[in-house]
């Protein structure tokens, strides 16, 4: 039974996810701490908070945190992908990273539609 966000599988996949750009971003040049460091930081948090925000507003409020938590990975991978062609992260990590982000944005695909229903409206 979902009874708030933190029941939400793709809130805890998408806070671990957070967590390994964390990790992963510290291994980017210190003179991009305020440069790609921070917009896959904030990139990465705005998932799991943008899922938590919506699921605590409930309602339309709710589909469109989601759909704010989907921009936000596609956002993040590119910003991967921006980290290797810089020559940052290297490909191996950076297929971890992406594998991850792209099962988040699965997950949220998948919420998004069983709320939306067959028609297409909130259900």
């Amino acid at each position: 039974m979902i009874q708030s966000f933190r029941d939400l599988t793709v809130w805890q996949k998408s806070l671990d996810l957070a967590e390994r750009i964390y990790a992963a971003s510290e291994k980017l040049p210190k003179n991009e701490t305020f440069g790609l460091m921070s917009q896959m930081r904030r990139s990465s948090v705005s998932i799991p908070s943008n899922i938590a925000e919506g699921k605590g507003i409930g309602g339309r409020g709710y589909l469109q945190h989601l759909r704010i938590a989907l921009g936000s990975e596609a956002e993040l991978q590119t910003q991967i992908e921006l980290a290797v062609r810089l020559k940052m992260l290297t490909r191996p990590e950076a297929d971890l990273l992406i594998a991850q982000a792209s099962e988040v944005g699965r997950m949220l695909i998948g919420l998004l539609r069983s709320l939306l229903g067959p028609e297409g409206r909130v259900g």
